[in-house]
């Protein structure tokens, strides 16, 4: 079971246990996207684990603050990002460092992004 949403600056694909997001081009990922987000995984997960998947198939930036508030989301066990892209896979490493306490991994493809999710998710 899947329900796709269209924002402004980004799909989300919502699944059992991970969310797929893929952010615009261009996009400057802020704290009004990130609340935009969270309110979106509130209403579909219901304090169920998720994983959150980045599908990174287009350039953007995301404010590092948005990290320290992902990290406060109770029942987000799982981080990734999906890219074949070298710049947003270094991007990805030092975003990592700001996301804490929580598993964050980095795939060149959704699939196993999605199996890892499955895994951390149940």
């Amino acid at each position: 079971m899947t329900n796709s949403i269209t924002l402004d600056f980004c799909e989300i694909h919502l699944y059992e246990h991970y969310m797929i997001v893929t952010v615009n081009a261009g996009v400057n990922m802020t704290m009004y996207n990130n609340t935009t987000l969270k309110q979106v995984a509130d209403a579909h997960f219901r304090n169920k684990p998720f994983v959150y998947i980045t599908h990174r198939v287009n350039s953007y930036s995301v404010d590092p603050a948005v990290y320290k508030e992902t990290s406060k989301i109770n029942n987000l066990v799982g981080f990734c990002v999906v890219s074949k892209n070298y710049m947003a896979k270094t991007t990805a490493q030092i975003e990592k460092l700001f996301l804490n306490n929580k598993p964050f991994e980095i795939f060149n493809d959704l699939a196993q992004a999605i199996e890892w999710a499955n895994s951390v998710a149940k």
